[in-house]
């Protein structure tokens, strides 16, 4: 793995400029991991990344529907959460057919075993966090 980004997020300010600063760093189609215990930021993540892309909509955690999609001029964010399946592995057929056409996937819970791209952790530094971005296969070719 390649670190692309380190950034310390102090208020939701940083958070959206943190989101800003992802995208052009995020190809069409690309699959993240977003990793961080509870109450890290996830949820919030993805809701700046939709919003920067021009969803206008509500976004919110897919805890129990598993999966949201939203539509942006870019095209869709897929945002799952893997948190209360066993094995998230049986949504892989799933989000890879959702791959196609969607300018995001978006994983919370997930791991770079499940196909991620991309591997983005928030790590909790008091009243900060670390937000860290990471290639998982630098060098290959990307996509399905």
């Amino acid at each position: 793995m390649r670190k692309l980004l380190e950034r310390t997020l102090v208020g939701l300010e940083d958070t959206q400029a943190l989101a800003q600063a992802l995208l052009p760093l995020l190809p069409p189609g690309a699959v993240v991991a977003l990793q961080g215990p509870l109450g890290a930021g996830k949820t919030t993540l993805v809701r700046f990344l939709a919003e920067a892309l021009g969803f206008r909509g509500r976004v919110t955690s897919p805890t129990y529907t598993l999966i949201h999609h939203y539509p942006t001029p870019e095209g869709e964010v897929v945002h799952a959460d893997l948190y209360r399946l066993k094995d998230p592995r049986a949504l892989v057929p799933l989000l890879e057919a959702a791959r196609e056409g969607a300018r995001l996937v978006l994983l919370e819970w997930g791991a770079p075993e499940m196909g991620a791209d991309f591997l983005l952790t928030l790590t909790p530094l008091g009243e900060a966090r670390r937000a860290e971005l990471w290639e998982v296969h630098p060098g290959e070719e990307q996509g399905v």
